[in-house]
């Protein structure tokens, strides 16, 4: 059985060990002479010795810089991940800007219609945008069988995000060999039916489920206003 292990004092707030702890420690890690090689976390909480008494301490103290340099890898990795997400996120916001404002300069339906299909691609960054309706819930919208809607985006949920896209026929027509993946987002139409915003893109990671929604969405809201506004 191992003995019992001995007990520190306690000094201002910090736990001093006494000489019978020191030995108990020192013994261990003799015996142990892997330990900290194997938990190289530890080297953080200890504190580096001077590099003047051998080798072996000079391996200790390498061992803990070591240590110190994947932590400032690692920290490093996600900052410039955080930043390159910031970037992208006010590059995908700015796109929506110009967007919106594009098709509010729109003078009825008919023009907003033709702004969200033909303009919006390039403004959006996306290779396809449509617009599609069930029972002629937007007479201009390219037509979508009953029942389509709820099954490519579930009850309740404003968005679908679709890594692999399939049905691309009947929701982009002649352009769905463009088309890889894609986001497809309910028009809230003030009348009630069933629509969509459908934006696609022949990137097959260009969407996928997790990312964020929020755009694509004030998007779809955004187009419903235009699109059912007179004439």
């Amino acid at each position: 059985m191992s003995p019992d292990r001995p007990r520190s004092r306690r000094r201002a707030g910090t736990v001093e060990p006494d000489a019978d702890e020191a030995a108990f420690v020192e013994a261990f890690l003799r015996a142990h002479p892997g330990f900290l090689a194997d938990r190289p976390a530890l080297y953080r909480a200890l504190t580096p010795p001077r590099r003047v008494h051998g080798e072996r301490l000079a391996d200790h103290m390498a061992a803990m810089l070591e240590a110190e340099r994947e932590r400032g890898v690692v920290l490093r990795d996600r900052t410039e991940a955080l930043l390159a997400a910031g970037r992208a996120n006010a590059a995908i916001q700015s796109r929506a800007q110009r967007a919106v404002l594009a098709v509010l300069a729109a003078r009825g339906a008919a023009e907003a219609l033709d702004i969200i299909v033909q303009d919006w691609p390039a403004l959006l960054g996306v290779d396809v945008v449509a617009v599609c309706a069930e029972a002629r819930a937007l007479p201009l919208a390219r037509p979508l069988p009953r029942g389509f809607v709820a099954r490519m985006v579930a009850s309740g949920t404003p968005v679908a995000l679709r890594a692999q896209a399939f049905d691309t026929e009947t929701l982009y027509g002649e352009a769905a060999a463009l088309v890889a993946s894609d986001a497809l987002a309910r028009l809230p139409l003030p009348k009630g039916g069933e629509a969509l915003l459908a934006c696609g893109a022949r990137d097959p990671g260009a969407y996928e489920p997790g990312q964020g929604t929020d755009v694509i969405a004030f998007l779809a809201a955004v187009a419903a206003v235009a699109l059912t506004r007179m004439p």
